[in-house]
């Protein structure tokens, strides 16, 4: 079970970067181009929201059945840089993405129909999370490697 869960969270972070990069993109098309916010820009931010409350949920699992999560948590842990990445920082920060992309989101979604202002909620909080996401990727362990 460990090794599918950590191959399908491995595997999914395509999908998670492919999502916000598209939905980031199309925000910062909207808010250049000057142009109302509408429903269709409205479901082109839930190409970043899905995958990445997917990708929460099956990190969430790997944490608690994962040997480098919550079992291997200790203080001798967090003085090794690769233990400490990923029993504290890559959850933590993971965790802090999840939250700016879907107050984003939700906060864009009030705006349809209005000038930018949901293209520009969607640009800095998914661009915030976007920077965060890529920052705490253990690239080491990226599947290829």
């Amino acid at each position: 079970m460990y090794t599918g869960i950590l191959h399908l969270h491995s595997y999914m972070t395509y999908l998670v970067l492919l999502g916000v990069l598209i939905s980031f993109a199309a925000a910062l098309a909207g808010l250049f181009g000057n142009r109302p916010f509408t429903d269709k820009d409205r479901k082109l931010g839930l190409l970043g929201l899905i995958p990445v409350h997917l990708q929460w949920v099956f990190g969430i699992i790997l944490y608690f059945v994962s040997p480098n999560g919550l079992k291997n948590f200790s203080g001798e842990a967090m003085g090794d840089p690769t233990s400490r990445l990923y029993i504290l920082e890559h959850p933590l920060t993971m965790i802090i993405a999840v939250i700016l992309i879907t107050v984003g989101y939700s906060r864009a979604k009030r705006q349809i129909g209005t000038e930018s202002k949901g293209f520009k909620s969607i640009a800095i909080f998914y661009g915030i999370a976007l920077l965060l996401i890529l920052i705490r990727i253990p690239w080491n362990a990226w599947p290829g490697n």
